[in-house]
């Protein structure tokens, strides 16, 4: 019994390491696309480019809130998970506010710029999905984690759509309509988020407190 037991923690301890060394390297990527497309948006006056930076920092924010959570137990995971979807539904918030202004004032976006840094994005946020595929199913922590990146490549693939729509109808409708998409599509995943954390917290502290017994334990 005490070997197996041994044995499981190993297990989990290795897990642990391995979350947390894919979870630095996607945070990194993150924080350096949320300057680069922030500077583009703003260069570019997109209201699109502007949605995907915030949803990068709101990403490199998720991935260090998920350091945190990795070694912790299915409670402080599902705690995580549930500010992480009050993020996801702060960006679509925000980027609705965006669109109404952007209509009240409109600009016509640099399309130059939206494609080129959108296929930038693409590539990097290509790269986070790919370290994260085999984490996908682990625990709730890395799932959230998942759904993030995986909004990602939708909204880079969005943007690329809206500089081409820009480019072709010489009209800023093609950058908002995208920017209302992508909202939207925050806000579905911030309701899927925080229906699977609200559910975990909702189960036994017993059955949530596993992974602790199990180091105890070890001891």
């Amino acid at each position: 019994m005490a070997d197996c037991c041994e044995d499981k923690a190993c297990a989990i301890e290795a897990l642990q390491e391995r979350q947390s060394s894919t979870l630095k390297l996607v945070l990194a990527i993150n924080a350096l696309m949320f300057v680069v497309e922030l500077a583009a948006g703003l260069m570019a006056g997109s209201t699109a480019l502007l949605a995907d930076s915030l949803d990068n920092l709101g990403d490199a924010l998720t991935y260090g809130l998920s350091l945190y959570a990795v070694a912790r137990g299915s409670r402080a995971k599902a705690k995580v998970a549930l500010f992480k979807g009050g993020l996801i539904l702060t960006a679509g918030l925000f980027v609705l506010g965006q669109i109404a202004c952007r209509i009240v004032n409109p600009t016509l976006p640099i399309f130059e710029t939206m494609g080129a840094i959108s296929l930038l994005a693409l590539l990097a946020n290509g790269s986070c999905l790919a370290l994260l595929w085999k984490h996908r199913a682990e625990d709730i922590n890395m799932s959230s984690v998942w759904e993030c990146s995986r909004n990602d490549i939708a909204s880079n693939v969005s943007v690329f759509v809206a500089a081409s729509g820009v480019w072709l109808t010489g009209s800023a409708w093609p950058d908002l309509l995208v920017g209302l998409l992508l909202a939207l599509l925050f806000l579905r995943s911030a309701a899927r988020v925080l229906q699977s954390a609200i559910t975990e917290l909702k189960r036994p502290v017993g059955a949530a407190a596993e992974v602790q017994s199990v180091k105890r334990e070890r001891r």
